[in-house]
C-alpha cells in the first residue's frame, strides 16, 4: 500500500514540477509521510523513477472491452478521461516518454505499458472487422496520443475536445480504417 502511495504522489511531482522536480522529499511531503519513507521503498533516484512508471503501469491496466456497436464512443471516452480526470497521469507519462528517450533503463519500462495498451486494441480491432489489426491500432493509438497530447500540451490547450467533438474524430479514424465497431 505504501508503494502505492509514493507512486502516485511520484506521478503528481512529475506532472507538477517536472523530472528534475522529482525528489525522495518532494514524494514525502506530498504523500504526507514521514521524511526518510520514500528513500526506504526506492533509495536511488533511478528506483524512484521505476516505481513511479511501475505505478503508471500498474494504473493503465484497462480493460477494453467496448460494447458491441459503440467502439468510435468507447475511444472517445478514453480520449476525454485522460484529458479530464487523467490530465495528472498524462502529463507525467509525457515526462517519462522524453526522459526514456536519454535512459535505456526507463525505456523498457515505459515501452512494456505501451505495448500492452497495443496488443488490447488489436485484439478489439480484429474483433471489430479490421483487415490489418496491428496497422490499424498503431494508427488508433497515435491518433489517441496526438488527441490528448495537443489537449494537454499543445495549442489545443486553449480548447479542449468536449466528448463529443472525441466521438466525431473516433468514428472519422475508425471509418477511413474501415472498421465499424
Amino acid at each position: 500500500m505504501r508503494k502505492a502511495t509514493i507512486g502516485d504522489a511520484a506521478i503528481e511531482v512529475i506532472a507538477a514540477e517536472g523530472m528534475r522536480g522529482l525528489t525522495h522529499r518532494a514524494v514525502d511531503r506530498l504523500a504526507g509521510l514521514p521524511p526518510g519513507s520514500t528513500s526506504y521503498y526506492a533509495r536511488t533516484r533511478a528506483a524512484l523513477l521505476e516505481l513511479a512508471i511501475s505505478r503508471m503501469v500498474e494504473l493503465d491496466e484497462v480493460t477494453l472491452d467496448p460494447p458491441p456497436g459503440q467502439l468510435a464512443e468507447y475511444v472517445a471516452g478514453f480520449a476525454h478521461a485522460a484529458i479530464t480526470k487523467g490530465r495528472t497521469r498524462m502529463l507525467a507519462r509525457y515526462e517519462f516518454a522524453l526522459e526514456a528517450t536519454r535512459r535505456p533503463e526507463l525505456r523498457e519500462a515505459y515501452d512494456r505499458g505501451g505495448l500492452v495498451i497495443r496488443r488490447r486494441c488489436a485484439e478489439v480491432l480484429t474483433a471489430c472487422g479490421s483487415a490489418e489489426p496491428e496497422r490499424h491500432s498503431r494508427v488508433l493509438v497515435a491518433w489517441l496520443e496526438g488527441t490528448v497530447f495537443d489537449a494537454l500540451a499543445g495549442t489545443g490547450s486553449l480548447r479542449p475536445p468536449g466528448l463529443e467533438e472525441l466521438t466525431r474524430g473516433a468514428r472519422e479514424v475508425l471509418a477511413g480504417l474501415g472498421v465499424t465497431g
